[in-house]
Order: C-alpha cells, then structure tokens, then sequence
C-alpha cells in the first residue's frame, strides 16, 4: 500500500515537471510520466482500461484537424473524461515512440506567434492540466491523519508477519525434510523476516510467492501457513 501511494505520488510529481518546467525538457518529462504510470499498478490498470478498445487514429483525425489551405491546425480535447485521459495519454506515447515530433506538433496545433515556449503553454492550458485534474480526482491525496492511519495500519501487518515467522519455523521443523529442503526454508523464511523488518512489501510477497510453491512441494501448507500469506496479501 505505502509503495503503490508513492508509486502515484510520484507519477503526479512527474506530471509537474511538465506543467512547471520548460518547453526544451517537455520530452524528457513526458518520457518520465509514462515510465512513472507503468512503474504503478493502479495506474497501470487505469490507462489499460481507458485505452482498451480505443480508436486513437479516429480520435486523432476528430481532435486534431488541419484544414486545406490552413497556415495552422486546431486542437481540440475530447469532452469525457476516460476519453481525455486515453486521447493524452496516447499522445504522450506517441511523442515519447518519436513518431510525432512534440516541437512540431506544437506549432501545428496550437501555433503562437512561432513561440514554442508560448505554443507550449498553451498546450498545457488546453490538454495536460485538464488531463493532471481528471488523473487527481482518480487517486486523491489522502490528507496528513488519512496517511498516518494508513502508515499505522502497514506497520502493524509488517509487524504481524514477523512476530509469525518464529512460529512458522517451529512448524516446519517437524516435517521430515532433506537437507537441501530445510536449508532453502530457512533461507526463505530469514529473507522474509529481513523484508518485514524493513517494510518492503514488494519483496515480502515475491518470497511468499516462492515459499507457498516450497511447501506445496513437500505438503507442508496448512491453515498456519495460509494465515501468513493472508496478512502479506493484505500489505
């Protein structure tokens, strides 16, 4: 939980690096949003959502038109909100694939006296705060006494899990094991300890992951072992 909010955190913050920085590091920040919403789960299952089934080359030819005969296109931002979020979104990972050149694409769409810095701003106005707002509104930010509670409870599992882990080595102790067994065993359960003691719940359930596969092999899951698996599920 603590990793997956930061993991959000972060995305936003990359976010503001665009809507806060300049027009010549806009790729590099884009570059960095898209590594940022694929580095998070939600996230992740947002956009996969919004953009599952999504015509992005119709939305193009109806949100960005270019008439004959026109100095300068026009840019428009779709009125739904999953729409927004999609039709940005696949605009940013067409500007980071490098198939549309974001300088050009400025001064095509949102054209201001020749000013990319100007064209730029403009940009942000129109597409990228409309999109950050939507984004926000998904994934608020808990407030200071909303945290700490959240905190509190994360601790009290990684302390759960560990005050178990004593207990779960007595309990295998008494299965007739090879030595090769035992050894992985401890091995696991002493990295498990270790990933509890510093909170990190990404590694708690990868080991947990290959410690249920260890005891399966030898028939050494039951309810105590599963009461362990049920409280790293729920960090």
């Amino acid at each position: 939980m603590q990793d997956e909010y930061e993991s959000i955190e972060r995305a936003f913050a990359a976010i503001g690096e665009l809507t806060e920085g300049k027009f010549v590091t806009a790729d590099t920040a884009i570059t960095e949003i898209l590594r940022r919403i694929a580095a998070s789960k939600k996230l992740t299952e947002l956009f996969t959502a919004v953009v599952s089934g999504y015509d992005y080359a119709r939305a193009r030819r109806t949100y960005l038109r270019f008439e004959e005969g026109a100095a300068h296109g026009v840019a428009y931002l779709p009125t739904g909100r999953a729409e927004i979020l999609a039709f940005v979104f696949c605009l940013f990972v067409e500007f980071d694939a490098g198939s549309m050149r974001f300088g050009d694409f400025l001064l095509r769409y949102f054209y201001v006296d020749g000013s990319y810095t100007a064209s730029y701003l403009v940009f942000l106005e129109r597409m990228v705060v409309p999109f950050r707002d939507i984004l926000r509104d998904c994934f608020p930010a808990p407030d200071k006494v909303q945290r700490a509670e959240a905190l509190r409870k994360e601790e009290e599992l990684f302390g759960a899990v560990a005050e178990r882990i004593p207990a779960e080595r007595l309990r295998v102790a008494r299965f007739e094991l090879r030595e090769e067994e035992r050894t992985n065993v401890e091995r696991i359960l002493t990295e498990m300890s270790a990933a509890a003691a510093r909170q990190d719940g990404s590694e708690l359930a990868a080991l947990a992951a290959g410690y249920r596969y260890l005891l399966r092999y030898f028939g050494g899951e039951d309810g105590e072992a599963l009461t362990l698996f049920a409280l790293i599920a729920k960090i």
